[in-house]
């Protein structure tokens, strides 16, 4: 995982989004679930529910495995972490609160997702809403292949 620098001004704001949200919706402020909201928010990747309880464990939180899954669903439900399901049967997450609109390479063998962006695929939205006659929202474009030989997986079915 990279670390990336940590915005505290941004954490804030998603602790305040999640505060009403929860409020709005009457469900108890704990310290756990603000302290998982801030572990996604200090990092730099997707991840699956597991590994940031394990994450959590490693860093002495008092978290439980229920408690992590279900925050990620209250924060997927209030637009700060975004699910993904990327082929597998294992969901996948990531932050989305002030993050630019993205699509992801998903390599089929070791399961490495790298994100990008190509304003072409904003157009092509606009142009077939426009000749469709269909106000898109949203999109999800998922491309699955092999890292090209730096994938670990295929370097040893290779050996």
């Amino acid at each position: 995982m990279d670390t990336p620098k940590v915005d505290d001004a941004v954490i804030q704001e998603v602790l305040d989004i999640f505060s009403k949200h929860l409020e709005d919706n009457s469900f108890r402020k704990t310290p756990e679930r603000f302290a998982i909201l801030e572990e996604i928010y200090k990092r730099n990747d997707h991840f699956d529910a597991e590994a940031l309880y394990i994450h959590m464990k490693n860093q002495n939180y008092r978290v439980s495995r229920a408690t992590v899954y279900n925050t990620l669903e209250l924060l997927v439900n209030c637009d700060l972490v975004k699910k993904h399901q990327f082929g597998k049967n294992l969901a996948q997450y990531e932050k989305s609160y002030g993050y630019k609109q993205h699509d992801h390479l998903i390599c089929i063998d070791c399961g490495k997702v790298l994100e990008f962006c190509d304003p072409r695929i904003q157009q092509i939205k606009n142009m077939m809403g426009d000749i469709l006659k269909f106000k898109v929202v949203d999109h999800s474009l998922n491309l699955y292949g092999n890292c090209d030989g730096a994938c670990p997986r295929t370097q040893k079915k290779e050996e």
